[in-house]
């Protein structure tokens, strides 16, 4: 017997109604494509915690990590329609695998509805205490004049971190020379020790770092400075449109009913305005923005737009 959520089918969509009374009827699943525990996983309980008790039905979080969280989103993407599968879409599975070639099991934008942009991570870029550079314009200064002297590391080729450093360069035409790490932990302990000058690391975790006075951040990559540290001013300022955040969203397979996408979009907007949900992700590390579905999608065609013709130029490829 079809229970009513697969009643709601039959209706047109866009009713408040149906959406209120005809979904949902039962818990939702929510794909984490990350293991448990790192920074995608502790946003995803947060929210699904508080997406349960705007619907009245559980949220279960489902982890499924694996190939830069492909394979998760890949299993989300042939999920049935009915709105009872989400998952946590994010940069590297929508946006960036598929600009550097990565042979995808999905479609990006065509196997998705992607409802809410949750919020973005701001990467600042730091120094160690004893740089020469004291601010961002010094940085750029001395990268111009000594060409292929001046390096940076990030968290690996194709991280926000590597991706905002090929922009950067790119921009301000500078010829800075890049330093893969496997993760910011063990470059931020070489920055420490002095074994390399600069790198792209996340805003909180450098933090106590910057405040300690330890190391120096120079700029971060948002498109607002940060409250937490208002005196560190932005890329985009010296250099407009060098923004390179990571994000977060919530995506359902396509075809999901208008009215049940609906639902979701209401729902996550509602609790992403929450006084306590967003202290809680701001402590994280996240900015919380909560974009509805139009300005989620129009977010990713300027994702493509802009990271685009940096990979491209950078000569970046998908590792086989």
């Amino acid at each position: 017997m079809l229970g009513m959520a697969s009643y709601g089918f039959l209706y047109p969509s866009g009713s408040s109604l149906l959406a209120q009374t005809l979904y949902p009827t039962r818990p939702l699943k929510l794909i984490v494509p990350f293991a448990v525990g790192g920074s995608g996983d502790l946003i995803a309980r947060l929210v699904a915690d508080q997406l349960s008790k705007n619907l009245g039905q559980t949220v279960l979080i489902e982890n499924k990590g694996g190939n830069g969280s492909t394979v998760g989103t890949e299993l989300a993407s042939k999920a049935t329609s009915d709105g009872y599968t989400l998952v946590l879409s994010n940069g590297a599975a929508i946006t960036i695998g598929p600009l550097l070639g990565e042979q995808l099991g999905y479609k990006p934008l065509e196997d998705f509805v992607h409802i809410s942009l949750l919020g973005t991570f701001t990467n600042a870029l730091i120094v160690r205490s004893d740089h020469p550079a004291q601010n961002f314009a010094e940085f750029l200064a001395l990268a111009k004049a000594h060409p292929g002297k001046v390096s940076y590391a990030s968290a690996g080729v194709g991280s926000a971190g590597y991706l905002t450093g090929e922009l950067l360069k790119s921009t301000a035409k500078i010829d800075m020379v890049h330093i893969p790490y496997k993760g910011t932990g063990p470059a931020m302990s070489d920055l420490l020790g002095g074994q390399i000058e600069a790198m792209f690391n996340a805003l909180i975790a450098a933090s106590p770092f910057i405040k300690s006075g330890k190391v120096r951040a120079l700029a971060i990559t948002a498109s607002n400075r940060s409250p937490d540290h208002p005196d560190i001013p932005t890329m985009a300022e010296t250099l407009p449109g060098v923004i390179g955040d990571a994000w977060f969203g919530i995506s359902a397979p396509s075809k999901t009913p208008q009215f049940i996408v609906d639902r979701l979009s209401e729902a996550l907007t509602q609790i992403m305005q929450s006084g306590e949900l967003k202290g809680k992700l701001i402590d994280m590390g996240l900015n919380p923005i909560g974009l509805n579905q139009k300005e989620f999608n129009q977010f990713l065609v300027n994702e493509n737009k802009k990271w685009g013709p940096v990979i491209k130029s950078s000569g970046l490829k998908a590792n086989p």
